[in-house]
């Protein structure tokens, strides 16, 4: 597609493009490469080691292991006053691989740390590329946030595929807070047919305890979400079972609503115990997921780069605020961020389903991919050019730093 003038200015566009595009091979066989080889979470071994290596040659300093997550990464090049952070991901889900397109998501962000890599002195920034494992399940971001990994960042982004019709504008959008629980139920084991009456049946708890949270669904919003899976209930049908396991998450826009649903769902589980003679024991999965906080004025320069590369911005309807959850959040409750979604055109199937992998290997997907990767480095030009915009993001570094 040709560039109109985006966010930044016209000949900052113009190299952006020319770099972008001098990389476009590599990194759309990076992609692919991800894409035919799914890795879940902390087991992305070989994806990490191709982007590495691909960043390295760039002439990204590589630190490998970051954080103590033996596939996380951060690459750093420049050395401006301004820390960008390019949030990479590159997990797949069990049994249906890239359905949610991280495959995208590592093409779109290590296109964008390539591209602005010749222009770190110019635009005075120190980049970063860092690689975020495990995003579907165990919340990378929150552990390398812990971890210190993001310390002196004045401004992350990234961007998330989404099937057709997807608004590429992430203004008044953004997720829901997560979090994941395995729930323990313990009993008494006996014969189911010789002597029941001297059994505790721990998956009695279990199948009470769906049926409470089933009930408890009726009274809450439609802007919040319950989700459980049986995981473990009995190995025979004629032992009473002494041990079920209930896997279950929780979501909700704000952290104030999350709480109070979990303690309503917390109860159903503990009157599930309380009705069987069961003991209970509930403990957290993964990190908690924080909602996701768009900065608007990050946004609107990916709008004016997205818009300049022929893409829907208009603005999502008054009633969208978004959905699902991402561990980027917790980056965005401290650091100015974007996550703005883009549409896979040809894309009819969900998300985290087999037809979004199928479509996430697509030549439409990989050319959405590259503008994606083209509209998050001019958004990193447009507000690198713009002193006040600059002044603001570092400011914003050292307060979250406590300076």
């Amino acid at each position: 597609m040709t560039t109109s003038t985006p966010a930044g200015s016209t000949e900052l566009a113009r190299k952006i493009d020319e770099h972008l595009g001098a990389w476009r091979p590599r990194v759309t066989g990076l992609a692919r490469t991800i894409h035919a080889n799914p890795e879940l979470s902390f087991e992305e071994h070989a994806a990490a080691t191709a982007i590495t290596a691909l960043l390295e040659e760039a002439g990204f300093s590589m630190e490998r292991g970051t954080g103590g997550l033996p596939t996380a990464f951060a690459g750093t090049l420049g050395s401006g006053e301004l820390t960008v952070a390019v949030c990479i991901e590159y997990d797949s889900l069990p049994e249906v691989g890239h359905a949610c397109g991280h495959n995208l998501i590592a093409g779109a962000t290590v296109g964008a740390a390539l591209a602005l890599a010749p222009l770190a002195d110019e635009l005075g920034i120190t980049l970063k590329a860092i690689g975020t494992p495990a995003e579907e399940h165990g919340g990378g971001k929150a552990l390398l946030l812990d971890a210190g990994a993001f310390d002196g960042v004045g401004l992350a982004l990234m961007a998330h595929p989404g099937t057709e019709g997807y608004t590429s504008n992430p203004i008044g959008t953004s997720s829901q807070a997560v979090g994941r629980f395995r729930a323990t139920f313990s009993g008494q084991a006996a014969h189911a047919a010789a002597m029941p009456h001297l059994g505790v049946n721990a998956a009695d708890a279990a199948v009470l305890s769906q049926v409470a949270v089933g009930l408890l669904r009726q009274q809450t919003p439609d802007s919040q979400r319950i989700a459980l899976f049986v995981s473990e209930a009995g190995v025979a049908t004629n032992i009473i079972p002494d041990r079920a396991v209930v896997e279950f998450e929780c979501r909700a826009f704000t952290l104030g609503e999350y709480e109070t649903l979990l303690g309503r769902v917390r109860r159903c589980f503990e009157g599930a115990a309380h009705a069987t003679g069961a003991t209970l024991a509930i403990e957290p999965t993964e990190p908690l997921y924080e909602p996701l906080v768009q900065d608007e004025v990050l946004a609107a320069h990916w709008n004016a780069a997205m818009g300049s590369r022929g893409r829907d911005v208009s603005a999502p309807p008054p009633s969208y605020r978004g959905g699902g959850s991402t561990d980027m959040g917790n980056i965005s409750q401290v650091i100015p961020s974007i996550h703005p979604m883009f549409g896979v055109p040809g894309a009819d199937a969900p998300i985290h389903s087999a037809g979004f992998t199928a479509a996430a290997g697509t030549l439409e997907a990989y050319e959405v991919m590259f503008d994606a990767a083209f509209s998050l480095a001019a958004t990193v030009a447009a507000a690198a050019s713009d002193p006040v915009e600059k002044a603001r993001l570092t400011a914003a570094a050292y307060a979250a730093a406590g300076v």
